[in-house]
């Protein structure tokens, strides 16, 4: 049962991880997205899917779907920086000429292998960035990325490898925006997310770096009823286990946990007050985090040296309600 097909999305390639359980659907050569995620026990879209004819919606703005890559995630004030000497000037792509979400996004990936084994089944991928002009004309330095995504039972995993192959050490971060459906019933659904504090941001929604107590936020530390929530927040973790956990009155429940070694906050994100969807997005660094006064142990900022390589996890479990 164990295996991995082919299929197409509006004529791009795509690869489908099959379990008993799970169905997953990566689109490698249009950002490496993982737009679909089916839970075949119960029958369930598990993930905001992108339809057929959205695909005009999904060139402009991928990172509306599925499980999107951000490098780096969040806003970029003006979209500048300087780093180990050298200076970077991103896109200006959101409102008063700030950058948003980083340099990834309909960019084509390689499969470079494909396993299937009687515990599951896994499709690795990869990507150079300086095959992408656009991306090497804003981040000089390149990298090379790879992603091995792995289904075993109602398992999914993402492990991404990152190799700096410049000369000059370069800050990277990641991030996921990962859209989890609430099927329209919000009020069916509890959240349960170690955080510490909130940072704030300014009237430009950028991160200043200057930190807030929680308040009624404090509730996800327990469990907090997705209600007439409305979330753009984003949370620290500091100290706290890395792991949301998503769980529906009947107790049917997605566990979603990342390498505490990297990932530092998570961003809460609801599209307006919480009706079809929750965005629970993992981060490696704060949102303009070359540009803030704070210690990469806070920001989480990656200082990648050249010819250095990194590992990071990210793991998503479902689990059934026991009859």
């Amino acid at each position: 049962m164990n295996k991995v097909t082919k299929g197409q999305w509006n004529g791009f390639d795509t690869y489908i991880l099959h379990s008993r359980e799970l169905e997953v659907t990566l689109l490698p050569r249009l950002g490496n997205n993982v737009i679909g995620l089916k839970d075949k026990v119960l029958d369930r879209e598990v993930l905001r899917r992108p339809e057929e004819e959205e695909l005009e919606f999904y060139l402009q703005k991928p990172y509306h779907f599925g499980i999107p890559l951000l490098i780096p995630p969040g806003r970029i004030r003006r979209g500048q920086f300087e780093y180990a000497g050298q200076h970077y000037q991103f896109d200006r792509n959101t409102a008063n000429d700030n950058h948003i979400h980083g340099l990834h996004r309909t960019q084509c990936w390689r499969v470079s292998d494909i396993e299937e084994d009687e515990e599951g089944c896994a499709v690795t991928t990869e990507f150079i960035t300086s095959d992408d002009p656009d991306w090497i004309r804003q981040f000089p330095e390149p990298l090379k990325l790879e992603m091995t995504l792995r289904l075993q039972g109602t398992h999914v995993s993402q492990t991404f490898k990152i190799t700096h192959m410049g000369q000059h050490a370069a800050p990277f971060g990641l991030g996921l925006h990962t859209w989890f459906l609430l099927d329209g019933s919000p009020d069916q659904w509890k959240l349960r997310l170690p955080v510490s504090h909130t940072f704030l941001l300014d009237e430009e929604n950028v991160t200043t770096g200057a930190m807030a107590a929680l308040g009624e936020l404090d509730a996800l530390n327990e469990g907090l009823n997705l209600e007439g929530t409305n979330f753009d927040t984003m949370l620290s973790i500091e100290g706290k286990p890395v792991e949301a956990y998503l769980q529906r009155s009947d107790g049917y429940a997605i566990r979603y946990s990342a390498d505490p070694a990297y990932f530092k906050h998570w961003v809460l994100y609801t599209k307006g007050v919480a009706d079809q969807f929750l965005c629970i997005e993992p981060y490696t660094w704060l949102p303009n985090a070359p540009n803030l006064d704070l210690p990469q142990g806070t920001t989480g900022l990656i200082d990648l040296q050249p010819e250095q390589q990194i590992e990071l996890v990210v793991d998503l479990h479902i689990e059934h309600p026991t009859r």
